[in-house]
């Protein structure tokens, strides 16, 4: 059985900073992230989603956490397809336009190229301390099963090697009947990680919660129920704390898709007050019962 890692999908959220799960000691972002460390062995950096990092923000994630700590990165939204505020991308490299987001296609093939080299170069520290577990890619909800989306999952993977691109769909389309087959062969042919969910069902963004390994690294993330999931309101959308009975039954599937991974990310990420870490430490214990090799903080 490979190790299993659990944490969530943010340690800044403003409502989980007003919540009161940091001790009044954790009073600054290095003291909080510090602390945050203490508890899991692993987090979800969402911010570089809306955001490209800096490398000298990934080299304090680096110096601020112990050895063997891990960091999941979100691709930056210009990267998977979605619109992007032209505020957010490299200010010489903003395009020369009126509007407020642009897509891959408003921008020439050359400024591309340098986004992907300059969002990989920031996560340099990161790589070298050797705590860049993955860059996750959360494709769009218009991101179909077809050839030209096929292998544009296969050049983000080679974009990224030798860290593993995580992939996670978000069209039900890739699991129409026989899709899923040929969709979990053309990750599994090509090592590349899939990024099994837990989300609400019969919305357009919505995928079935398959577990399979396709890598040797496998990875969950829970998304929570919330009934507004269609909500602009990121909290409506993620406000949902997952009760015991629910983590009870993923706590054997995720056991058992260990048994075919080295290694299993696991994120919690209804990120709403401590949703996420309460839900997290929960499911950590549960996992302990199934006798996961779970690492702890």
């Amino acid at each position: 059985m490979g190790e299993i890692r659990v944490g969530t999908a943010s340690w800044t959220d403003r409502t989980l900073l007003d919540s009161g799960w940091y001790p009044a000691t954790a009073d600054n972002p290095e003291r909080r992230l510090r602390y945050y460390a203490r508890q899991y062995p692993l987090v979800e950096v969402d911010a570089t989603y809306y955001t490209p990092p800096a490398e000298r923000t990934a080299s304090s994630w680096a110096s601020r956490t112990p050895d063997g700590f891990t960091f999941t990165i979100k691709a930056f939204s210009l990267l998977t397809g979605h619109p992007t505020r032209v505020s957010a991308i490299y200010k010489d490299l903003r395009p020369d336009t009126d509007k407020r987001t642009v897509y891959p296609k408003d921008l020439t093939p050359q400024t591309l190229e340098d986004c992907w080299d300059r969002f990989f170069s920031a996560l340099d520290p990161l790589a070298q301390a050797g705590k860049l577990g993955g860059i996750l890619f959360q494709f769009p909800p218009w991101f179909t099963i077809r050839r030209d989306n096929k292998q544009f999952i296969l050049e983000c993977a080679h974009r990224c090697a030798p860290i593993p691109a995580l992939v996670e769909l978000r069209n039900a389309s890739w699991f129409d009947g026989d899709n899923a087959d040929e969709t979990l062969e053309l990750l599994s042919r090509n090592e590349i990680p899939y990024v099994a969910v837990d989300m609400p069902q019969g919305h357009r963004s919505s995928v079935p919660p398959v577990l399979r390994a396709t890598a040797p690294i496998s990875a969950m993330r829970f998304h929570g129920h919330s009934p507004q999931w269609t909500s602009k309101d990121i909290h409506e959308k993620f406000g949902y704390h997952y009760s015991d009975a629910e983590l009870a039954q993923w706590a054997p599937r995720l056991a058992r898709l260990a048994d075919d991974s080295d290694r299993t990310y696991v994120l919690l990420n209804n990120c709403y007050r401590d949703y996420a870490q309460t839900n997290a430490t929960r499911l950590i214990d549960l996992l302990d019962a199934e006798n996961a090799t779970v690492v702890r903080a």
